[in-house]
């Protein structure tokens, strides 16, 4: 079936056929989910370890419930299992939208798919630096120094953990995408 314009009725070899543009955000759609889910158990992981068990200075329930914290302030500690799971539902926000964010640029800006390594370990730390110098002095966050002991570890899980999976993924939806189709 030809594609064509409104305006006068002539075939229009500028659009694609509405099943690609389809199954094209639907790629888009799946690559989002998968880099926010990935990212977001990654990220959370590697806070419940340094938070539980190395710094012994939360429990697993006080690190969702930190993140709740954003929004309710200190009262998010005392909250029990709902503050936890507002807190769960706030990171897997924050880690699809993140994704969302990287994937939707890699449309515009082809040299993060083509470097991956190097733009996913970029955008991590611009992620870690965003979240914690810009955005969380805006929150309820109970106020705290930022302490190296904190910063590295998660610095690196940001751009380890989060940054990079995501340019992974897009950068092999990029290598699929190019690979000769099977005849």
């Amino acid at each position: 079936m030809k594609n064509f314009d409104p305006g006068d009725g002539h075939p229009s070899p500028a659009r694609s056929p509405p099943g690609r543009a389809s199954r094209a955000r639907s790629e888009l759609l799946r690559d989002i989910v998968q880099a926010g889910l990935i990212t977001g158990a990654l990220d959370a992981a590697v806070a419940v370890v340094l938070y539980v068990f190395v710094l012994h200075a939360l429990s697993v329930l006080g690190v969702l419930q930190f993140i709740a914290s954003g929004l309710l302030g200190t009262a998010a500690f005392q909250g029990g299992l709902v503050t936890a799971l507002l807190g769960f539902a706030i990171h897997f926000f924050l880690a699809l939208a993140f994704a969302a964010l990287f994937i939707a640029s890699s449309q515009r800006l082809a040299i993060l798919g083509e470097h991956p390594v190097a733009s996913g370990i970029l955008y991590g730390a611009a992620i870690y630096f965003l979240m914690n110098f810009v955005v969380l002095p805006f929150t309820a966050v109970p106020r705290s120094p930022v302490r190296a002991v904190e910063l590295v570890p998660m610095l690196l899980d940001h751009m380890f953990f989060v940054g990079l999976p995501t340019a992974l993924i897009v950068a092999h939806r990029g290598q699929a995408a190019r690979a000769p189709s099977p005849a």
